[in-house]
C-alpha cells in the first residue's frame, strides 16, 4: 500500500471511525468502504498501483445487510461510481469527497441508514432539546465581563502539540456536570489565555448527562467547517460523557484538506484519555478500567 493510500485510510478512520475504510483480504490494494449514512451496505474499493495519480474502481457490493430493501445495493453501487467520476481529480486523494458528496446524495434520496431512528446518533437540537439547551446558556452568567467569576482554573487536560505544514493543533479536555460549566470553562480559557482567544479556530464539543438522565449534546466548529460535528461524533464512538473538549488551530497558510480533520480527532481522543475521562480498554482479559469523571 501506497503511503498516500496509507495516509487517507488514517484519516479517514480517524474521521469517520476505525470501520469506515479497511483493508480486504482479497489484496493490499481492495478496501472495504463503509459510508456513515450507509452502514448496512459496505462496497469494495480497488486502489491503483499509483493512485491518487489514477482513480479508485468501485468493485461492487462486499455486504448488504438483511434489513435492506432489494436493489438498494445496486443502486449505492451506481451512486458511488457517479460521485466517484465527478469528484477525482489526478493526483489528488478523494475518499474523503468521495464520502461527503454520496452522503449528501443518499439523504435527498432517502436511501439512509435503514437503522431504526431511536438507535442513531442525535444532538440537542435534533432531539427537539435545543431549547433547554438555549435555557440553560441564558442563564450562565456573563463570566468574561469580570474575572472575580473565573475562582479556580478548569483542569484541563491537554494533548501533545501537533504541527502539520505550519498549522499548529492542540486539544483540551474537561470532565463537565453541566451545560452551563462547559460554556463556563470554555469562556475562562478565551479570557485568560490570549494566544487561544487569538487562535484561527477553537472547536468544541460537548456531551452532559443530566438529572433524570436528561442528555445534552453540542458542538462548535468555529470556522472549521463540519470539525465540530467529527469532534462530537468522536465523543460518541468513545462513549465519553459529562466531558468538554476544545481543539485549537493555528492556522499556518498551506491547507491540510482531510488531514486537519485527523489531526483534530487525534488530538482530542488523546486529551480525553490522558485526563481518564473515558472507559478504556485494559488488561489482557478485555475488562474496562473506568477513568476518573
Amino acid at each position: 500500500m501506497s503511503e498516500e493510500l496509507d495516509d487517507e485510510v488514517l484519516s479517514i478512520n480517524s474521521i469517520y471511525g476505525d470501520s469506515t475504510l479497511t483493508a480486504s483480504s482479497d489484496g493490499p490494494l481492495i478496501h472495504i468502504l463503509v459510508l456513515p449514512t450507509q452502514k448496512d451496505i459496505s462496497i469494495r474499493v480497488n486502489f491503483a498501483v499509483d493512485y491518487p495519480e489514477s482513480p479508485p474502481s468501485i468493485l461492487g457490493t462486499h455486504h448488504v445487510g438483511d434489513n435492506v430493501a432489494k436493489g438498494t445495493g445496486s443502486d449505492l453501487v451506481d451512486l458511488v461510481r457517479e460521485v466517484l467520476a465527478e469528484v477525482y481529480i489526478p493526483g489528488s486523494p478523494c475518499i474523503f469527497d468521495l464520502i461527503e458528496e454520496a452522503g449528501q446524495r443518499l439523504q435527498q434520496l432517502d436511501l439512509g441508514s435503514s437503522e431504526p431512528e431511536d438507535e442513531r446518533p442525535h444532538d440537542a437540537q435534533r432531539d427537539g432539546q435545543l431549547s433547554t439547551l438555549n435555557r440553560i446558556s441564558n442563564e450562565v452568567p456573563d463570566v468574561s465581563q469580570s474575572m472575580d467569576n473565573f475562582g479556580e482554573p478548569p483542569p484541563w487536560t491537554s494533548s501533545d502539540v501537533v504541527t502539520e505544514k505550519k498549522s499548529i493543533f492542540i486539544a483540551r479536555a474537561v470532565a463537565v456536570s453541566s451545560v452551563g460549566e462547559a460554556k463556563q470553562f470554555l469562556a475562562h480559557l478565551l479570557s485568560t489565555n490570549k494566544k487561544v482567544a487569538k487562535a484561527t479556530h477553537n472547536i468544541t464539543a460537548w456531551r452532559v448527562q443530566g438529572q433524570n438522565d436528561v442528555k445534552y449534546q453540542d458542538c462548535d466548529d468555529d470556522g472549521e467547517t463540519a470539525a465540530g460535528s467529527r469532534l462530537l461524533h468522536l465523543l460518541e464512538l468513545m462513549n465519553a460523557w459529562n466531558v468538554m473538549v476544545v481543539v485549537t488551530r493555528w492556522y499556518g497558510g498551506v491547507q491540510l484538506g482531510p488531514d486537519r480533520f485527523r489531526i483534530i480527532n487525534q488530538t482530542a481522543r488523546e486529551a480525553v484519555i490522558k485526563g481518564e475521562l473515558v472507559e478504556e480498554v485494559g488488561g489482557k482479559d478485555g475488562s474496562k478500567k473506568k477513568g476518573k469523571r
